[in-house]
């Protein structure tokens, strides 16, 4: 799905700011036929953002069911004759929309967009009414996973409560978290761009295939950063050559535009600009390359969370992070858990961030070797099939982004289980037929031995394990690091023969705690902890990178484990830096993103 860029032959509106917002916890709108007659309740609610934290209502933050969303806006007159289309970014995790009471579209899925043409359904220089119904109940065949449980037990309740479970470590915020568009394109249009790019001595092929609606020729231009047209071609599949080209390297990346132009008799139809970068990424002799050298991975695992908005979109926080990032000197993160919005894949590709693009499969395990969750009653084959349809659209979606590096399927599934072979078998298949020219990872919890020995792991290219010594095992017990970071690092190496990122390991740190000797939950003990780790890391050649987990404290569901939230973060949630930030800028700034012979 192309992003609604504008160009000569298009225009966006984008719809973003406050909408009328109606809770829907007894799940009667649909019924009542809300989109039809509006909604009976009306508040305020600013898209994009998740709903939970705008009120001071409880039973609105915690709801598990519908809310309803809706807003009235004109189409603009000058749009007769053309294609227009409604656009959503995200609603998690699950939207159905209606235009003047008319149904459009659904989609199930809270972390990739969706569209549908409504060229029939808008008047343009009339208002059209846009309401949408938003469900944020997760259950075994979503993803993430949960269930719903009935509490119904009458001497502790005094009437049955509904909870909504899931086993994944952040907050279930949802609404409407990424921007809203309405776009239009010619009635003959493009509908895709593929773009592929390879080196061939100091020039840079870039393969492409265009996919479109009508008739019409194709010819393509690539111009540089300046504006200099630098190859062309003609026709829908072929290959462009630019002479001695400047690539996207991490830190220093350089980004061409890519221009389709459909024709139809001579005559200019439709034009879409993409920009991207010319690399190549591949796993050999257990390095991971990138334009052929060797690349380390420094950085985080990360959320899209922030005060008061949640996960909604927010460019100040997002623009906020790249400038830490840039400060810290990390390299890369991976987005975990889940694609985020593809407005921050833009400005990786700009900044020159590398990144991992998980998907939203989390929380796929309970940490028991006993309780299955690859069982036809929990993970089956349902879910398997979302799963493969939520890849192929990441992949659709992030295909041209330069900074991608890697397509990451799940993060800390039950992976020890028999029947998660075949389970990610299954979808490991569908991602490299997707895609074939990034390599493919999983982010495991499991082990390299015993009961919970990782039965996937030698499908992928690259391990990425996350692990806590010291923390969720040995607490308090920093000594044992040393001993058992190698000792488990060097299984894993042995028993597959693939590269490692240590894509999570932290402990939480609390702002401000402090205390000699080092505790858990002081600042202290995060350095510590983080200075043991990143002592193996030194001796091992096989460790390809270091993902921190995380870059900023976020929200959490309730728990006496957490205390308002994951304080695991090397920032607050306010972005401001703890202690250890500048342990790592000093660790970071001495250790080259190409490293030849040594990390530090």
């Amino acid at each position: 799905m192309l992003y609604p860029y504008e160009s000569s032959t298009r225009e966006v509106k984008t719809l973003d700011g406050v909408w009328d917002f109606c809770p829907d916890a007894e799940g009667v709108g649909e019924q009542q036929r809300w989109f039809e007659t509006g909604l009976p309740r009306r508040m305020h609610m600013p898209v994009p953002a998740s709903y939970n934290d705008i009120t001071t209502d409880s039973g609105i933050r915690d709801l598990s069911g519908d809310v309803w969303y809706e807003r009235t806006v004109f189409v603009p007159s000058t749009w007769k004759q053309k294609r227009i289309v409604l656009r959503f970014g995200s609603v998690t995790h699950y939207g159905k929309v209606w235009v003047n009471g008319e149904f459009l579209m659904e989609h199930k899925g809270g972390y990739l967009p969706f569209e549908g043409e409504i060229s029939c359904m808008a008047a343009p220089g009339e208002k059209i009414r846009i309401t949408v119904r938003v469900n944020n109940v997760l259950d075994f065949q979503t993803l993430p996973p949960g269930e719903i449980e009935i509490l119904d037990d009458p001497y502790r309740y005094e009437k049955p409560k509904k909870v909504q479970r899931y086993f994944h470590d952040f907050y279930n915020y949802a609404g409407i978290h990424r921007p809203v568009k309405l776009y239009t394109t010619p009635k003959a249009h493009i509908t895709d761009v593929r773009l592929n790019t390879q080196l061939q001595g100091d020039d840079g092929l870039v393969a492409y295939q265009i996919s479109t609606e009508g008739s019409g020729s194709i010819r393509v231009e690539i111009t540089d950063a300046q504006g200099c047209v630098v190859a062309q071609a003609e026709g829908a599949d072929g290959t462009a050559v630019i002479s001695n080209a400047h690539l996207w390297n991490p830190g220093a990346p350089y980004l061409y535009t890519f221009t389709t132009i459909l024709e139809q008799d001579g005559e200019t139809v439709d034009v879409y600009h993409q920009r991207f970068g010319v690399r190549t990424v591949k796993v050999e002799d257990g390095k991971f390359l990138i334009n052929g050298k060797p690349f380390y991975f420094k950085g985080f695992g990360k959320h899209e969370d922030m005060n008061l908005k949640g996960k909604g979109l927010d460019d100040v926080t997002c623009i906020r992070d790249f400038n830490l990032m840039q400060w810290i000197g990390a390299n890369s993160f991976r987005t975990s858990h889940y694609p985020y919005a593809e407005e921050m894949l833009d400005w990786a590709d700009e900044y020159g961030f590398v990144v991992i693009d998980e998907s939203p499969a989390v929380g796929m395990t309970f940490f028991n070797e006993e309780k299955r969750v690859f069982v036809p009653e929990r993970v089956n084959d349902e879910t398997k099939q979302f799963h493969i349809q939520v890849m192929k659209d990441l992949i659709d979606r992030d295909k041209n982004h330069p900074c991608v590096v890697m397509w990451s399927i799940a993060n800390e599934p039950s992976s020890w289980e028999d029947a998660a072979r075949p389970y990610f078998s299954d979808i490991i298949d569908t991602v490299r037929h997707e895609d074939a020219s990034r390599p493919v990872t999983m982010v495991s919890y499991a082990f390299p031995y015993g009961s919970r020995k990782d039965k996937v792991a030698d499908l992928l290219d690259v391990v990425c394990i996350n692990k806590y010594y010291s923390w969720y095992e040995d607490s308090g017990m920093l000594d044992v690091i040393g001993y058992q970071a190698e000792k488990e690092l060097t299984l894993w190496y042995e028993n597959y023969h693939k590269p490692v990122i240590i894509t999570e390991y932290g402990a939480d740190a609390i702002a401000g705690f402090h205390s000699v000797p080092e505790v858990m939950f002081t600042e202290e003990y995060q350095i510590e902890m983080v200075r043991r780790f990143n002592e193996v890391f030194d001796r091992l050649d096989f460790v390809i990178g270091e993902h921190l987990w995380a870059f900023a404290d976020f929200a959490t569901k309730q728990g006496t484990t957490r205390v308002i939230g994951n304080k695991k973060g090397i920032f607050t949630r306010e972005r401001n830096p703890k202690s250890i930030a500048f342990m790592l800028k000093d660790r970071w700034a001495r250790m080259e993103d190409f490293p030849e012979d040594t990390k530090a």
